[in-house]
């Protein structure tokens, strides 16, 4: 990990460029469904900062948002489709950022796998980190067997 007190990233075009600021308040593999389809993947990992941590360095007038759900919103590029940013009314005190769209290392590895319990069962991570899940995506998966579901 770095010891910069920031870090760059862009979209996948690069038309969006943009800073977080370090600290970081935490990094987890995200398991829930909603960001399966967001990004096309079994999981996703972010990373979150305060808002005012994250600046817009380049093409703000092409971040479109997504009303995702009732309480989030995603943000990606119009261009080239690259899902930036998630925000969420009920933790307004950060914002998520995808790690894979990140230039630079960031200030930490991801600590958790959260909403275990949707994940998808073509994959079983090894790395040992715990895994969380329940209604809240963060309480602790007790019988893993009980976890799988089928595709979605």
């Amino acid at each position: 990990m770095t010891a910069s007190k920031s870090a760059s990233g862009a979209c996948l075009c690069g038309a969006i460029r943009f800073t977080a600021t370090l600290p970081s308040l935490g990094a987890v593999h995200c398991h829930c469904t909603m960001c399966q389809r967001n990004h096309g993947a079994a999981f996703v990992t972010w990373f979150a900062v305060p808002p005012a941590a994250l600046k817009v360095d380049a093409g703000a007038e092409d971040l479109v948002r997504y009303a995702s759900s009732t309480h989030g919103s995603r943000s990606f590029c119009r261009h080239c489709g690259s899902p930036l940013f998630c925000e969420n009314s009920e933790h307004p005190e950060r914002v998520d950022i995808p790690l894979a769209a990140m230039s630079e290392p960031i200030d930490r590895a991801p600590q958790v796998h959260i909403f275990y319990d949707s994940h998808a069962p073509w994959v079983s991570p090894t790395d040992g980190l715990p895994r969380l899940g329940g209604e809240t995506g963060l309480e602790p998966v007790k019988d893993e067997t009980k976890t799988e579901k089928g595709p979605r």
